[in-house]
């Protein structure tokens, strides 16, 4: 009972029913959130130069082709393995997948690099093999505000 009079003594009640009004009417004004699919962050941020050497290390560009900063890229780095025999595999599979994160913004127009080198290396079989694959996992979009 003395919480409700705290909260909603004098004029403060009119204070939280303006907040809450407010966030009810402009919900995207307070939060600005916009999930994109899939195919649409790849056109937006294509992955180019990809190269995976023998022991795994894998390299390549991002791309921005959108109008805006993108930071905080994240990249799903797959490495799926493939047994000489597939219909008899082992309990022991090797697939890793790992995510990481570009260290610098990338500006409109513009490219980063990126290298990644497993720890521990990837192991080898007589007849096996890893089969790598590299997607954009995650970002954020920088986008100014217009008035």
């Amino acid at each position: 009972m003395r919480i409700c009079r705290f909260l909603f003594s004098g004029t403060s009640w009119q204070t939280y029913i303006l907040i809450g009004f407010t966030f009810f009417v402009f919900p995207s004004e307070g939060f600005s959130q916009n999930v994109r699919v899939r195919e649409e962050i790849a056109r937006l941020l294509p992955i180019e130069k990809l190269s995976v050497s023998p022991d795994g290390a894998v390299a390549g560009e991002v791309v921005n082709q959108s109008p805006n900063t993108m930071r905080d890229v994240q990249l799903l780095i797959r490495q799926e393995w493939l047994w000489a025999n597939e219909f008899k595999p082992s309990k022991d599979d090797p697939s890793r997948a790992t995510y990481v994160t570009l260290p610098q913004e990338i500006p409109p127009g513009g490219r980063l690099p990126f290298s990644y080198k497993p720890s521990p290396p990837l192991p080898k079989a007589a007849g096996s093999r890893f089969i790598t694959s590299v997607d954009i996992a995650g970002l954020t979009e920088v986008i100014s505000a217009t008035r």
